[in-house]
């Protein structure tokens, strides 16, 4: 391990130890009790530690905090720190509750077993008391270790651990702060952390969701997914070896074509993949089109998401703007088949070759990329308002180079032409227009969208709409 790493890691679990004032218990599971470790190394570890232990037997593990489905998991994390954090305080409030401030730390982890290529992964925990006799807060991540080796993993749980503890005895009242520390002594070809949640009496007023935005925005990972209720769901495993139905757009907000778009994309996947009912919808939204002047609005933000929530659709926030890469990632989580439907106007933009510069092998290898096995683009028509002419995928025109390419995606169904009775698009506004609309409470935003869109528009002020 660098000595850089050491360092840091070292200063850390010092500085906690030393503080006198935090006292809790580590409960470690999967990879052994490196982060207890930590402050024994570093010596006064008898002002922090109450206990230690690892309940690595699975029999043992059920005997203490109840039996779960999986032993990997938001279930399990959350019995571990529910289960250790009563037993602390019913072992010593009475005696140091007055000056110390009690901490829970709590991990189950998969890391590397010998001769198994198995995801590892981890759920990691800190519940702790912000002021001695205070309600706890509880801070919760996920994450992926993505050393080779299990020693050099277990290295890695260690140092996040007291990265997490440390953040949440000092940078509890700063989010951003405490995500950037995180990743103290560690770099993302070691480890990605793909979810964070917070909550408690000092996060009343957080959404989670905004929390979990600044992960892709930092680069901690590369997509993120919300459910109705205002879930937040591990991207990976939402989408593992599940078909998948996806639109991306703006969602400012989204409008009558989008939910038609849906609606198309799902009848001609049907045709394609008889009997896959299963199909998940996700309507997807790239960070690039989130950002304003480099940072999220988080009004506007939350006004898309909610909206698209309300309507009971699944949301993924990705930092993917070339599909080429979407499309990669989606099949890194599942081989089952996937249907990506997208307007003319896009699709145009998908067969410019200025976009694939950074490729070596240019449009093709985006294309190998994009279309890989069971990948299908499903393009929504569109109609010329002057000429009235339809233009579908089957007619569009391409460049002059491209035209054989794009015959070859044609005829081998990777991109198919919605037409028949599905509508057209006629008028059609970007995404700022609509706002501008909805702000200036102009009445031609009343016909792009359905009824409890503008209802919830309006009830909540969305997109600056003027609430009398």
């Amino acid at each position: 391990m660098p000595a850089e790493t050491t360092q840091i890691t070292h200063q850390k679990a010092v500085r906690i130890n030393l503080d006198g004032s935090r006292y809790g218990t580590f409960a470690e599971i999967g990879a052994g009790q490196e982060t207890a470790r930590w402050f024994f190394r570093a010596g006064g570890a008898a002002n922090t530690v109450a206990k230690t232990m690892s309940a690595y037997d699975m029999t043992v593990s059920d005997s203490i905090y109840g039996p779960c489905e999986r032993y990997v998991s938001r279930q399990r994390l959350n019995a571990m720190l529910d289960q250790e954090y009563q037993l602390l305080i019913e072992r010593l409030a009475a005696t140091h509750g007055d000056t110390k401030n009690f901490f829970v730390f709590a991990n189950t982890v998969a890391a590397k077993a010998y001769q198994s290529n198995k995801e590892c992964h981890g759920w990691l925990g800190v519940r702790f008391q912000p002021k001695p006799r205070s309600r706890p807060n509880t801070i919760r991540i996920h994450v992926r270790l993505l050393d080779k080796e299990n020693l050099l993993q277990q290295e890695a749980l260690g140092i996040i651990g007291v990265n997490l503890l440390h953040a949440a005895c000092y940078l509890s009242d700063n989010l951003d702060r405490f995500i950037d520390s995180l990743l103290d002594g560690l770099n993302l070809d070691r480890i990605e952390i793909d979810l964070i949640l917070a909550d408690g009496p000092d996060y009343v007023h957080l959404d989670n969701r905004l929390l979990n935005v600044e992960l892709v925005k930092k680069g901690l990972t590369a997509a993120v997914v919300f459910a109705p209720g205002k879930q937040v769901l591990l991207a990976a495993e939402h989408i593992y070896h599940k078909p998948l139905l996806i639109e991306r757009g703006n969602f400012r907000p989204v409008t009558k074509i989008n939910l038609t778009m849906l609606n198309a994309l799902r009848e001609y996947f049907a045709k394609d993949f008889p009997g896959r009912d299963d199909a998940i919808e996700i309507m997807e939204i790239t960070l690039h089109n989130l950002l304003d002047a480099g940072a999220v609005d988080p009004a506007d933000f939350l006004a898309r998401v909610d909206i698209l929530e309300s309507l009971g659709k699944t949301v993924m926030i990705s930092n993917y703007a070339e599909f080429h890469r979407l499309s990669a990632y989606l099949r890194r989580n599942t081989k089952e088949p996937i249907g990506i439907v997208v307007g003319i106007l896009l699709l145009q933009q998908i067969l410019d070759e200025k976009y694939y510069t950074d490729l070596e092998g240019g449009i093709l290898e985006s294309f190998g990329r994009l279309f890989m096995s069971d990948v299908k683009l499903y393009v929504y028509p569109s109609i010329n308002e002057t000429t009235g002419n339809t233009h579908t995928a089957a007619n569009l025109r391409v460049a002059p180079n491209l035209r054989y390419l794009y015959r070859h995606l044609l005829a081998n169904r990777h991109i198919r032409a919605i037409r028949g009775e599905h509508q057209p698009m006629s008028i059609t506004y970007a995404s700022k227009e609509i706002a501008s609309l909805i702000a200036n409470n102009d009445l031609r935003w009343h016909g792009l969208v359905t009824t409890d869109v503008a209802n919830l528009i309006k009830q909540r002020g969305y997109f600056g709409y003027p609430i009398r």
